[in-house]
């Protein structure tokens, strides 16, 4: 007997991205101590109030069956926050609560893409995007964009994609480079959508991580609001990573579908946990703030280290909880030095290679230690990035 395509071709027959981190944790295993700089994992728990109303939630009896659109308070709220930060009217007919920002990807592009249909997205890319778009059998389009741009998308590369294509997925602020894309190129995207009728599909899980610029959500610009589904999670800005709590936002025609998409797939989000969520939103922007603290702290941080060397150069980190760093001058790949680092001070890294071939010669670093073990650790990246420059 064989499985089916579509779960044996979801890799697309190459790696998962994910083989100097399996590495780290295979040696973690075997008792060698190694600094992780890898996922983004936050160094902190979520908050105990949240965690305290959870277990309320939980102990008063919400723990059957949920709404599958999720409750009506949770919608609210996020429709609340959204309309807030957006100025776009939305109401709980435009929101759908998901099982964290992972299903929510998946869920979007299966109510725009039909088997076949072209999916696009943006390389450097987070790492389950392909598989996601091979998951729901669409063809998946790799866009490239360019360090000498610092990864900021042209439309123009976009447009020359896009006829007879169904949708296209972008991501600011931007896991793994740290970008926050800039109006003028989200006004570009949001014309190349209109002008080839793309679905926009737009994952937001960072929009509280921003250091430099603004976020702007794309179904806020003119001619979106039809034609953009949002991604948002609680892991990022609460701190609520394996809570898996997440929403969609669009069309209120697309959220019927999608609400008979969940009751025959994830059928919902516990309900204790919609209620911790919905709690935590409503506690402000104080809180948020507070979960993203250490990355803005540890974003300065290394900017100081990096500013006192020549060897590796730091791309643009206007948001998210990401350093990517450019290491062309050892002369190595991403994947070949992040290997050696590993090898040879037991430092974790994510090759670029492993988010696709535009941040070839880059390496992904986790803002996700505590403060002086990360400048300890950078200053270590550094210094090994010298000795193989010179060399070079």
């Amino acid at each position: 007997m064989k499985a089916s395509q579509r779960i044996t071709t979801l890799l697309g027959g190459g790696s998962d991205g994910w083989d100097v981190f399996n590495r780290a944790r295979e040696m973690i295993a075997n008792g060698t101590p190694v600094t992780e700089l890898t996922i983004g994992e936050h160094d902190i728990r979520t908050a105990a109030p949240i965690l305290q109303d959870m277990h309320r939630a939980a102990m008063a009896g919400h723990t059957g069956y949920a709404a599958v659109p999720g409750t009506t308070h949770l919608r609210d709220v996020v429709a609340a926050r959204v309309q807030s930060r957006t100025g776009v009217p939305t109401s709980r007919a435009n929101v759908m609560i998901t099982p964290g920002g992972q299903s929510a990807l998946f869920a979007a592009h299966a109510a725009v893409c039909d088997p076949g249909d072209t999916a696009l997205y943006l390389d450097p890319f987070y790492a389950t995007y392909p598989g996601t778009l091979r998951g729901v059998s669409a063809n998946p389009l790799c866009i490239r964009t360019r360090p000498e741009d610092a990864f900021q998308p042209r439309a123009s590369d976009i447009a020359a994609h896009a006829k007879g294509a169904k949708s296209l997925l972008i991501n600011s602020p931007n896991n793994p480079t740290g970008v926050v894309y800039s109006r003028a190129t989200l006004e570009g995207i949001a014309q190349v959508c209109i002008d080839n009728d793309l679905w926009l599909i737009s994952d937001e899980v960072y929009d509280t991580q921003v250091w430099e610029g603004a976020h702007i959500s794309p179904r806020a610009l003119p001619g979106m609001a039809d034609r953009t589904l949002v991604v948002g999670s609680m892991s990022k800005s609460h701190a609520m990573t394996g809570s898996r709590c997440g929403w969609i936002i669009g069309p209120e025609d697309i959220v019927d579908h999608l609400i008979n998409l969940a009751t025959h797939t994830t059928y919902g989000v516990p309900g204790f946990i919609q209620d911790a969520a919905a709690f935590a939103l409503t506690q402000g922007e104080a809180v948020e703030t507070e979960v993203a603290a250490p990355f803005r702290r540890r974003r300065a941080l290394a900017k100081k280290v990096l500013a006192a060397q020549n060897a590796v150069a730091l791309v643009p980190a206007q948001g998210a909880m990401y350093l990517m760093l450019d290491v062309r001058s050892t002369g190595m790949t991403g994947e070949a030095f992040a290997n050696a680092l590993l090898d040879a001070h037991h430092i974790a890294v994510m090759p670029g290679e492993s988010f696709g071939q535009s941040a070839a010669g880059h390496i992904r670093v986790a803002m996700t230690i505590e403060d002086g073990a990360f400048e300890t650790a950078l200053r270590t990246l550094c210094a090994f990035a010298e000795g193989l420059a010179k060399a070079a």
